[in-house]
């Protein structure tokens, strides 16, 4: 019998959540979301962004957080944290997310749902915590010292996607761990208290990772990311800039040529075709042909989100609203969360 933990199991009921979703969308409630701490690039766009727009399209209750208290897990500033979320909604809202349709709120702004923290925190042993993968791999990357909220990460990401009672969360295979603790809160709460969260699940999410233009992990401070909201002519430069290698004949290997192979795959994912197709054509053309070819193929898919993101940076005034309202509608659920919570520990007084 295969460990309900295990990535096998995690993929199963994945594709059972995606036939699940083509047939009763409205049984779902998804929720997702990111940390400000810069600005949404194309590993976002293709990893997630565009998943929960076919998420909300298809009838599924969306929720979209914008992690900004995470922010300080691993950083001793909160400096362009409001730039950085008036940011984010503005590329949540180019991309296709619609608040009519998907709530977009801020952590800071719902206290109902962070107070899961203290009972959800009873839930979990300090093992527990101490284990957790991910955890450690956000410390190491961050070189940062292992601060209590960091610590609890997970516990606070529980407390984000059961506070609406979301049952599906499209996370990469990295983070199956968290999922595994948020259904382990969930249970010993029911099991405590009485029923009052759901399974939760993870939806796997099919889209390989996008390297970055050097063939590394796609990061804002390699500098080898394109930004949503770059214009073309900072994209152009950007994709210039960028290393290849001396050799002439452009081929996929990213293996032993990453600086041509992430540039490859940023345009295969661009244009639908495969990077081995493009290396072909290219062939002989050598970087520059490479390098010219990308910026098309990046600033033509780009072209309609931009557009509509230009009209959102003339506006903060609708962006701000966006984010007012996703707050107000997020500290309803949560009260009436927190008030089921409080009922079934017997603390209404």
């Amino acid at each position: 019998m295969p460990n309900e933990n295990s990535y096998e199991v995690a993929l199963q009921k994945s594709n059972a959540i995606r036939e699940g979703l083509a047939k009763t969308p409205e049984k779902f409630t998804m929720l997702t979301g990111d940390r400000p701490t810069g600005r949404l690039h194309l590993g976002h766009y293709f990893g997630t962004l565009k998943g929960r727009v076919e998420l909300q399209n298809m009838g599924a209750k969306t929720n979209v957080l914008i992690a900004d208290y995470q922010v300080i897990t691993d950083r001793d500033t909160t400096e362009h944290i409001q730039d950085n979320v008036y940011n984010m909604v503005m590329d949540y809202l180019a991309c296709g997310i619609d608040p009519d349709k998907t709530m977009i709120y801020a952590h800071s702004a719902v206290p109902a749902a962070n107070q899961l923290m203290l009972p959800f925190l009873s839930l979990v042993s300090e093992a527990e915590l101490a284990r957790n993968p991910t955890v450690k791999a956000e410390m190491e990357a961050s070189g940062h010292e292992l601060t209590g909220l960091l610590l609890t990460y997970p516990v606070h990401q529980a407390c984000d996607i059961l506070f609406c009672k979301g049952n599906v969360v499209p996370v990469g295979r990295d983070q199956l761990p968290h999922i595994e603790l948020t259904r382990t809160i969930a249970r010993r709460f029911n099991n405590r208290y009485g029923k009052v969260f759901p399974e939760v699940e993870a939806l796997l999410s099919e889209t390989p990772l996008l390297p970055g233009l050097d063939g590394r992990k796609m990061s804002k401070s390699y500098g080898n990311a394109i930004n949503i909201s770059m214009t073309a002519e900072e994209t152009a430069k950007r994709i210039k800039k960028s290393q290849t290698d001396s050799e002439r004949m452009i081929t996929f290997d990213p293996e032993n040529r990453p600086g041509v192979s992430g540039l490859l795959s940023t345009a295969a994912i661009c244009t639908g075709r495969s990077e081995v197709e493009i290396a072909e054509e290219i062939g002989m053309g050598g970087s520059g042909q490479l390098k010219k070819y990308v910026t098309e193929a990046v600033n033509e898919y780009f072209a309609p989100i931009r557009e509509r993101r230009q009209r959102y940076e003339n506006d903060l005034d609708y962006v701000k609203d966006v984010l007012h309202e996703g707050n107000r509608r997020a500290s309803e659920i949560a009260e009436q969360t927190l008030a089921e919570v409080r009922d079934a520990m017997g603390m209404v007084y």
